[in-house]
């Protein structure tokens, strides 16, 4: 059993995967430049996601509108890490924060934020574990798109074959084809900060 906080994701020595669900005209622009161009905003916060099932709860399997494109986006660890270190929780957890107050006036500043919810299983049942959500504000998303992008590919074509199969009854097919996610090693004061 995975412990309550902690980070999955596909990653090598340099890089991390993160998730992100797109309009047609914001997921074309970015696969062909290989990074985020208009229409992508970069004047509001965006979210990213190691965790594909929760990208797939989030986007009800891209069927939700706005949502019909599921990215694959390779991030450098050095961008991953840099964002979470400077990341406020989006509750007053007790474990991280000394009191309401304190957090809040950090969240009032905070450029990255921290969400924890369930983990889903492949039929989007919740499950006893949490899955890490980032929110970029506009202070640092340019640099996520400018400085941290390594790679982006379209993942709808997958996505749309599992929920095939999911739908056909063979949940095993969909498992195997999953991409692969481990224990992400983060360093110890950044994981106390985010309350790994």
């Amino acid at each position: 059993m995975p412990e309550l906080y902690e980070i999955r994701a596909g990653y090598d020595w340099g890089t991390i995967v993160v998730y992100q669900a797109h309009s047609d005209a914001i997921a074309d622009t970015a696969v062909a430049a290989q990074r985020f161009v208009p229409p992508f905003s970069l004047t509001r916060m965006t979210w990213i996601k190691p965790s594909f099932l929760w990208m797939m709860e989030r986007s009800g399997w891209r069927r939700k509108p706005g949502q019909e494109r599921v990215l694959a986006v390779r991030i450098t660890r050095a961008g991953w890490e840099e964002a979470l270190a400077s990341a406020v929780l989006t509750s007053p957890e007790t474990r991280v924060y000394p009191d309401a107050e304190e957090w809040r006036r950090q969240f009032a500043q905070a450029r990255v934020h921290v969400q924890w919810d369930p983990e889903r299983s492949l039929r989007g049942e919740k499950l006893p574990f949490r899955s890490i959500q980032v929110g970029l504000s506009r202070h640092i998303v340019e640099m996520y798109v400018n400085e941290w992008t390594v790679e982006i590919k379209d993942m709808t074509p997958l996505v749309r074959k599992l929920y095939g199969l999911i739908q056909s009854g063979d949940a095993a097919r969909a498992k195997e084809l999953l991409p692969k996610e481990k224990v992400y090693p983060m360093p110890t004061e950044i994981a106390r900060w985010i309350g790994l």
